[in-house]
């Protein structure tokens, strides 16, 4: 018998969570489509966390709020956070609520205002169409080790991916970019998330969105 089948929904296996979708208000009015990213991950991920332990637990709640991030619109129907608490920042900058996130989108509040990226001018839509164009084979996420925790979880994560898309007025380069990063969340004993703080080099990431690749021609 699995042994995560004992544990609360949000930290089983992102593909249990999403089967158990009746009366979500799904972004696209259906649950997404994580097929290609679960075989893409299969052969590319650094880490194989063992079922049940620590590191896997965390993994598949980060994978469980990342989707509900992105696809619920309802955050009341998220399972992964304390809803009325929640708070999520990066690098010690302001705090976003659930709401905050579902109306601007993860990538403008990780980001924010920068010489390479103006979330103020982007949208939800607009962003998350601009760096799946940079990224179309997806810019993919894996949790490296959970350094202490509960109930401050503090891990250690990469996300990467094939720049062979456009960034904006960028022609992609081919190269591999790769980002590592720390985030420290507080959860219940329940294991949902009240906070989270990201912490990672925003500036280092988009200068190789922009700094490799010739101006694309108009």
């Amino acid at each position: 018998m699995s042994t995560t089948q004992n544990l609360p929904l949000w930290v089983q296996d992102r593909e249990d969570v999403l089967k158990n979708d009746q009366g979500v208000e799904w972004r696209e009015g259906k649950r997404p489509d994580y097929s290609m990213t679960n075989a893409f991950l299969a052969k590319e991920k650094q880490c194989n966390h063992a079922e049940g332990s620590l590191n896997a637990i965390a993994y598949n709640l980060v994978r469980t709020f990342e989707m509900e991030a992105s696809f619920k619109t309802n955050p009341q129907q998220w399972l992964s956070v304390v809803v009325d608490k929640f708070r999520m920042s990066t690098n010690g900058g302001k705090q976003y609520t659930a709401q905050d996130i579902v109306d601007e989108g993860t990538y403008n509040l990780f980001l924010e205002n920068s010489e390479n990226y103006r979330a103020s001018e982007e949208t939800f839509e607009s962003s998350y169409n601009l760096f799946h164009t940079a990224f179309p084979n997806g810019f993919h996420w894996e949790l490296i080790e959970v350094v202490a925790g509960p109930p401050n979880v503090v891990f250690k994560w990469r996300h990467w991916g094939t720049f062979t898309g456009a960034y904006k007025d960028h022609q992609p380069t081919g190269e591999t970019i790769e980002v590592v990063g720390l985030s420290i969340a507080q959860v219940t004993e329940d294991l949902k998330i009240e906070s989270v703080e990201h912490f990672f080099d925003t500036n280092k990431f988009l200068t190789k969105l922009t700094g490799g690749g010739c101006p694309v021609s108009h």
